[in-house]
């Protein structure tokens, strides 16, 4: 499936419907996912950082990008991959790295790795130049993060940057970690795809979908409870 299939993906679905975007941390788990049907997979930094033994923002990219191409070769299926804040690379190292690996879409956050908010018209730049640089070779999924950054009115300032970044050439806006309740003025006010998170404590999948999400991912959320469940079977084996 090419990168146009894969934005294809994103238009034309049906309310109840939004694309899921599982998010696996290596290529085991990519096959799992490939083999039960997923039509595209959305690697989560932080899962992956957690699989290489690193805390979240803390991976050096060089081992990101290699674990994002080990995953990209196991399945058949297009992979978009988590950059966080791109690493601090320039545009077009950025884009020729992340083409190296196979993926077909990235993920960028608009904070960086001191947890603070960037200046959204500087974001946006960043965003054209990224666009400017892989033409249509990348789905481009623009992170909001005003919801983690104790932003005073989380959800204007979310409707603010993502018009931006979706003016610079972004395909889809993540306000990451907005409440089920603010989905359908972000969707009302918000032109293109959408991302959510799903995660426990959400509303199921066709729910984010009928309140506006245009697709659903999870960031470390499957991982959790993966190792959730490694934990029980520890203590079963420990008798």
């Amino acid at each position: 499936m090419s990168v146009k299939d894969f934005r294809d993906l994103h238009h034309g679905r049906a309310p109840e419907d939004p694309l899921v975007l599982p998010g696996p941390w290596d290529a085991a788990g990519a096959r799992v996912f490939a083999d039960a049907g997923f039509p595209a997979l959305a690697t989560p930094s932080a899962g992956v950082a957690a699989s290489l033994g690193y805390e979240d923002g803390q991976a050096p990219a060089d081992e990101m990008f290699a674990a994002v191409a080990r995953i990209v070769r196991a399945v058949d299926v297009p992979v978009s991959a988590d950059v966080e804040a791109g690493y601090g690379l320039p545009a077009r190292e950025l884009v020729a790295r992340v083409l190296e690996t196979g993926a077909v879409g990235i993920n960028l956050e608009d904070s960086g790795p001191d947890k603070v908010l960037v200046d959204p018209r500087r974001q946006a730049d960043r965003l054209a130049e990224i666009r400017a640089e892989a033409g249509d070779a990348l789905f481009v999924n623009a992170r909001v993060d005003t919801f983690l950054r104790g932003v005073s009115d989380p959800v204007a300032a979310a409707i603010e940057r993502a018009r931006l970044y979706a003016a610079a050439g972004a395909d889809c806006v993540y306000p990451i970690d907005a409440p089920a309740d603010a989905l359908p003025r972000l969707r009302r006010e918000i032109t293109g795809p959408l991302n959510a998170v799903g995660c426990p404590g959400t509303p199921d999948v066709p729910a984010l979908g009928r309140l506006g999400a245009t697709r659903v991912t999870f960031g470390p959320g499957l991982l959790m409870h993966t190792l959730d469940a490694l934990r029980e079977w520890s203590t079963r084996l420990r008798g």
